[in-house]
Formats: C-alpha cells, structure tokens, sequence
C-alpha cells in the first residue's frame, strides 16, 4: 500500500496497521484493507486510492 513507509498517527502517535475497514455510500457498503489507528481508529486512504477505485465506486452508484 505505502511501499516501506511507517505511518503515525497523529492524535495517538502510534503505529498505523493494516486493518480490514467498512465503508458505506448511498446505502452500499464494501470492505477493504487500510491502515488505521489501532488506537483511536482513524483511517488513512491514500490519495491514489481516492482519486481511482473509490472515486470509480461512486461514480457507479451514482449512475443506479
């Protein structure tokens, strides 16, 4: 996902871990693997990420 990076987060100031992650628009949910905060739970989504599949999803549920 972020290659060799170690991701921090913020709030916490602890590790980011893969994690399987719920997402829902209009309705649909889906699940994928993401970092996230074990901690507190805040997700990173990588700008690649939201610009292509996440972006390609909701256009497609838009369109229904």
């Amino acid at each position: 996902m972020e290659g060799d990076r170690t991701l921090i987060c913020h709030r916490c100031k602890v590790k980011l871990v893969k994690a399987q992650t719920s997402f829902e628009y209009l309705g649909h949910s889906f699940h994928s693997d993401m970092l996230r905060c074990p901690r507190c739970g805040q997700v990173f989504i990588p700008e690649e990420i939201v610009k292509g599949r996440i972006n390609e999803v909701e256009m497609m549920l838009e369109d229904k």
